[in-house]
This record gives C-alpha cells, sequence and structure tokens, in this order.
C-alpha cells in the first residue's frame, strides 16, 4: 500500500518512552515528515501484532529492545494537498515501552536518535501534534 495518497487508513504504531523527564524522539529519515524528530514507530505490516510490530519498529529505529507495557494514545493523522486530496492517512496507536537491552541510536530507518527533555520540545522541528502527545503522556506517566 502506498503510504503517500493511499487508498485506506494505514495502521502504525509508536513507542513512548520516557527516562525521568527526558522522552526519547527520532528524527526521520524517510518521507513523510523525513528530518522531523517524532516519536519512533511505523506501519504495521500485515500478519503482525500491534506489539510486534511496535518492537521490529524499536529494533529498526532507535535499536533498542523494548517491552510494550501499555496504549498511552490512539489517534488519526490524516493530511490533504493543496488540492484537498488526502496525502497521508495514519491511525496510530502509541504505547509507553521501557527499554529491556540496547543504547539508544538511529538504526536504519532513522537519522538520529537521542532524549529530550519534555519541557524542551518546542525547540525541536516536530511531526504535527507530537510534543501534545508526548506531554499529555508525561502527565499521564507521573501519576
Amino acid at each position: 500500500m502506498n503510504r503517500l495518497y493511499p487508498n485506506a487508513p494505514i495502521c502504525a504504531v509508536g513507542g513512548i518512552i520516557f527516562e525521568d523527564d527526558q522522552v526519547l524522539l527520532i528524527r526521520r529519515g524517510h518521507p513523510p515528515a523525513q528530518g522531523k524528530w517524532s516519536i519512533p514507530g511505523g506501519v504495521v505490516q500485515l500478519g503482525e501484532t500491534l506489539e510486534e510490530a511496535l518492537c521490529r519498529e524499536m529494533v529498526e529505529e532507535t535499536s533498542l529492545e523494548v517491552k510494550v507495557l501499555k496504549p498511552a494514545r490512539i489517534l488519526d493523522r490524516i493530511e490533504r494537498d493543496p488540492e484537498g486530496r488526502i496525502y497521508t492517512h495514519f491511525v496510530i496507536v502509541d504505547f509507553f515501552c521501557e527499554i529491556l537491552s540496547g543504547k539508544a541510536s538511529p538504526g536504519s530507518d532513522a537519522a538520529a536518535a537521542a532524549f529530550f527533555r519534555v519541557m524542551d520540545l518546542e525547540a525541536l522541528e516536530m511531526t504535527t501534534g507530537t510534543a501534545d502527545v508526548i506531554r499529555e503522556g508525561y502527565r499521564e506517566w507521573k501519576k
């Protein structure tokens, strides 16, 4: 299925990892959103569970093996081109995760991987809505 101008919504997953007051982000290495910081994750492949897809994507993007804990947020990401056609449409399930092994470093699908303070997100060029998802998740995580 084409990710740009798709025929149907595309299911994707994301992994939110907090360490103290920091969150793990990756800089997207490919379109859409190439060069922007976002929550690591990607598209669910046919036959994968959400958790399997997330574990695979986390290794591919961050070189980390993770334990998927619980859902954090479910959201739609729909972008239209100037003519109003659907350019992208992702249904994303973000999960809280914890690191089992490895050190965060960019994998094949990411240009960079790093931890950033939650209070410093405004200084980053991020994918649409990502900072809000992280801040909401951080408030829940701290409870």
